[in-house]
């Protein structure tokens, strides 16, 4: 595990109704605590993981998703498989109630398989969700989408556009850097990866240094967000980042 000293910054005060220019415009990421406490996703998770369920199955369009689920071999990482030609998952398209459930029957498991809804555009697939649970952003025309899943780690990698995202269930852990570190971040094949965009090869919770010795680097440069369920971060354009999902059952909206 790595232990990153330097704390991305909170920000009091900022909510999903009602958010300030400065944050809009930042460079560096920001923690927006409580962002998101009013969104009725958010009070449900945090009745219980079935009264989150229940809420989005509430707003599904039946539409299948897009979801990976893995053995309990691979400790949440979703990641490469070991001859690195293929990953270390299976991807299918299937009804969302079937995940849910799954995820539900696993809460409790030590365990537990690795089961993944990626990226999965809200306006598509959960209409009228984004009206119950807005954000301020509608002069800037933000891609909305939601992840679900188990605890799960997802490799470092960048997103172009800035992005706010809220942990509307579970806790959710960031670690960042910026993005002159991906010298030293040891990105892995060009245009094969698990989730599209390229990722660091490095595994945070088992860093190998004598295989990845700049990452001490990257390591140095880097700041941690943890986030509780409700709270935001504000992540900029090409800032690598690293997700973890701390809890058995974790819901991460997005918005790009």
């Amino acid at each position: 595990m790595l232990n990153i000293q330097q704390k991305v910054t909170v920000v009091e005060g900022c909510r999903a109704n009602n958010i300030p220019q400065s944050v809009l415009t930042s460079t560096q990421p920001l923690v927006l605590k409580d962002f998101a406490a009013d969104w009725p996703l958010v009070i449900a998770g945090k009745q219980s993981p079935q009264a989150a369920a229940d809420y989005i199955r509430g707003f599904y369009s039946a539409i299948p998703v897009n979801a990976c689920f893995a053995e309990p071999s691979i400790d949440g990482r979703i990641f490469y498989n070991s001859n690195m030609d293929g990953f270390n998952f299976t991807g299918s398209k299937v009804d969302l109630n079937l995940v849910l459930d799954k995820l539900l029957e696993h809460l409790t498991d030590n365990n537990p398989p690795a089961m993944y809804v990626g990226s999965t555009e809200i306006n598509q697939w959960f209409p009228g969700f984004s009206q119950q649970n807005p954000i301020a952003l509608d002069g800037l025309n933000p891609l909305a989408s939601i992840w679900i899943g188990i605890q799960t780690r997802i490799a470092a990698h960048y997103d172009f556009p800035n992005n706010i995202a809220c942990a509307a269930v579970g806790r959710r852990r960031f670690t960042l850097f910026p993005p002159e570190q991906i010298k030293n971040l040891y990105v892995g094949p060009i245009g094969f990866a698990p989730g599209g965009q390229e990722i660091s090869l490095v595994d945070f919770n088992n860093p190998d240094y004598q295989r990845y010795p700049k990452f001490k680097v990257a390591a140095a440069a880097a700041q941690v967000a943890e986030l509780d369920a409700g709270d935001a971060l504000f992540l900029p354009s090409m800032w690598w980042h690293h997700v973890e999902a701390l809890d058995p059952f974790n819901v991460l909206v997005s918005h790009w």
